[in-house]
């Protein structure tokens, strides 16, 4: 489903044509609850940046919002690279563990430091130590995917799109002050999608039959 197939089915359902602007206000308000949801593995993004040595302080990207994963590649680009991957302290820990910024080494620890001036594009992550060098950077994390209302197509869209027009219809009738019935049903139908879209992003996803076993029904 686009959408230009999305936008129609919302106002086909509710027998309602609006504004663009709340349109789009419903289907943003809909993703955000659904990726709040579900972790869909193959929303994920990954990253490679660099630290500077004795800058204990690392760049995130303008679209984070949680973090994966982060190591630090040892002689990156070769047959030799190493992946270690740091655990996550709150910064109070990073600051007493290593009080002295000048003391440098392969980074260990490292946690969400915040924007370090009022823009928000400055949030940055603290590492412990400070690294004594050059050290490449993988970041595996959680952002927003670009909304349908803008790509025109979108993985949610293409892969389950049940969820996406039920959640955009509750927003709708909400927005359309509709009749508690009807209400309970688009939410009802809502949750029974955002169920099978978490079985698939929570749970299919993250397994397979070889490790988990193929799942089945006890037959009685």
């Amino acid at each position: 489903m686009n959408y230009a197939q999305l936008v129609v089915a919302v106002s086909d359902y509710t027998e309602n044509t609006f504004q663009t602007t709340d349109m789009n206000t419903f289907i943003n308000q809909a993703e955000q609850r659904i990726y709040n949801t579900i972790q869909f593995p193959s929303l994920r993004r990954n990253v490679t940046g660099v630290t500077s040595p004795a800058n204990k302080y690392l760049a995130c990207p303008n679209d984070f919002l949680s973090t994966y994963s982060l190591a630090v590649i040892e002689n990156y680009n070769t047959v030799t690279a190493n992946y270690t991957y740091l655990l996550n302290k709150d910064v109070n820990f990073i600051r007493q563990a290593y009080p002295n910024p000048t003391d440098t080494a392969l980074p260990k620890y490292y946690a969400l430091f915040g924007p370090q001036s009022d823009n928000r594009a400055e949030l940055a992550f603290i590492l412990g130590p400070t690294p004594d060098a050059v050290y490449t950077m993988e970041l595996h994390y959680f952002y927003y995917p670009e909304s349908i209302v803008t790509a025109g197509t979108t993985w949610l869209g293409d892969n389950f799109d049940t969820v996406l027009l039920y959640g955009t219809l509750v927003e709708a009738y909400t927005f359309m002050k509709g009749e508690q019935d009807m209400m309970a049903l688009y939410d009802g139908k809502y949750k029974e999608a955002l169920a099978l879209a978490k079985r698939l992003g929570d749970g299919l996803e993250r397994g397979d039959a070889y490790r988990d076993g193929q799942a089945k029904i006890k037959v009685t």
